[in-house]
């Protein structure tokens, strides 16, 4: 049993930011998921000095926050004329710093671990249950990831056009009156969301991964955003099964063997792809020179 609870909850990761990730990458925003996982650290720690709870909602609202924080911030330094690479490394570094000078200066009130934040342990998720009335509903990361999922997939949903026209031509989005701002921040927040609700059962390295990587690799494979869309979470739950699996083979890292299995699959995407694999475009090279022969 609790191989089915650490697969569902590494496929329950994987599709939620699956589906963010798929925008991201479209939008060449794709290490903003990077830059939101480490500067929440602050939002985590502030929430825990004035509740004084470790309570998953009172840190997932307290991160969130500072995850928007994030993306003003690293849009403010972009309009002021600073690269996007370099606005993103400034914030991050920055608001991740705070959180690691918090956090050590209140050791002795914050039952905090940075490695757990960062890494994480998801072969640990199945012994921290939700029990409602006497009743163990099974993990709480499962429930917590999701309900995260359900939001992100509703609101995806309800905007999906907006989403897509936002992402891939923002000037003529703003032309027909859509509010382009609005939804940057909206998506930016449900980054936020998934983000959070990761980060104590699998951490952000593995959430990290799982924006960008997937994403990427159905990039690879298809045209079609909403194509793209499926083939990316297919390839996050492939990758948490098969990471899984291989992690218990070689008595590794779970987080870790999960994201090197989603990097084997892009690999194999980018070189046998039939859209945009160097195979198939080698082909097309030798088709154009033996026409033009």
């Amino acid at each position: 049993m609790a191989d089915f609870w650490i697969i569902l909850t590494g496929t329950l990761v994987a599709a939620s930011c699956g589906v963010l990730g798929c925008f991201l990458v479209l939008r060449k925003m794709a290490m903003v998921g990077d830059a939101i996982s480490h500067s929440v650290l602050p939002g985590i720690a502030i929430a825990f000095l004035i509740s004084g709870t470790r309570d998953s909602f009172l840190m997932l609202v307290g991160a969130a926050v500072l995850g928007l924080i994030t993306v003003f911030l690293i849009q403010t330094l972009q309009q002021g004329g600073l690269q996007s690479d370099a606005s993103i490394g400034i914030v991050f570094t920055a608001l991740f710093a705070v959180g690691v000078i918090l956090i050590s200066r209140n050791a002795a009130h914050i039952d905090l671990d940075l490695d757990c934040v960062l890494f994480g342990e998801i072969a640990y998720v199945q012994w921290d249950t939700l029990i409602v009335n006497g009743y163990d509903l099974g993990p709480a990361a499962v429930w917590m990831l999701g309900g995260t999922l359900l939001i992100v997939l509703v609101v995806i949903g309800l905007f999906y056009k907006q989403f897509k026209l936002c992402a891939f031509d923002p000037a003529l989005a703003a032309a027909l009156g859509i509010p382009v701002a609005l939804f940057h921040y909206l998506l930016m927040g449900l980054v936020s969301l998934s983000t959070v609700a990761s980060f104590e059962s699998v951490g952000a390295i593995l959430v990290v991964g799982m924006l960008i990587v997937p994403a990427s690799t159905a990039y690879l494979l298809t045209d079609r955003l909403s194509v793209m869309l499926i083939y990316s979470v297919l390839v996050g739950a492939a990758s948490s099964a098969g990471g899984y699996y291989a992690a218990k083979w070689l008595d590794a890292s779970i987080a870790g063997s999960m994201i090197t299995v989603a990097g084997i699959l892009f690999i194999l995407a980018f070189v046998f792809s039939p859209l945009h694999g160097l195979v198939a475009r080698y082909q097309k090279r030798r088709s154009l020179k033996a026409a033009s022969a």
